[in-house]
């Protein structure tokens, strides 16, 4: 079973954010680094990008197969996980450590649309 975070929000897509403040750290669930394998490489967004809610922001690509990352949130991209760079697999050894892009969030009624902790893993099980 896949591990889930109690305290994070989680989309259907299955990237996560980490709420502090008016910042929120995304990366991907532990369901999907299983699914993806061994992570090669993220294409990341540069610091003051936009994102946006339910659009792409980047991928990860693994041995299996390249996957967008579709931002749960809108916000600016105030940095980005720049260890990912060179070591990829970060994501497949935690990826509730390894955030892959930090956003200051533009709305935080977002959340509301995203699924907790009991939520995605009911979601997950189907």
């Amino acid at each position: 079973m896949a591990k889930v975070i109690e305290g994070l929000y989680y989309s259907e897509s299955h990237e996560y954010v980490k709420v502090e403040g008016d910042f929120g750290f995304i990366g991907i669930s532990d369901y999907a680094q299983h699914a993806l394998g061994n992570v090669v490489y993220v294409d990341m967004p540069d610091v003051d990008d936009e994102v946006e809610a339910g659009e792409d922001f980047g991928a990860v690509e693994s041995v299996k197969a390249a996957s967008d990352l579709i931002s749960p949130v809108s916000g600016t991209v105030v940095e980005v996980n720049e260890a990912l760079d060179d070591k990829p697999e970060l994501l497949n050894e935690d990826p509730y450590e390894n955030w892959i892009i930090k956003v200051e969030l533009t709305d935080k009624t977002e959340l509301d649309a995203l699924m907790d902790a009991a939520a995605y893993e009911a979601f997950c099980a189907k």
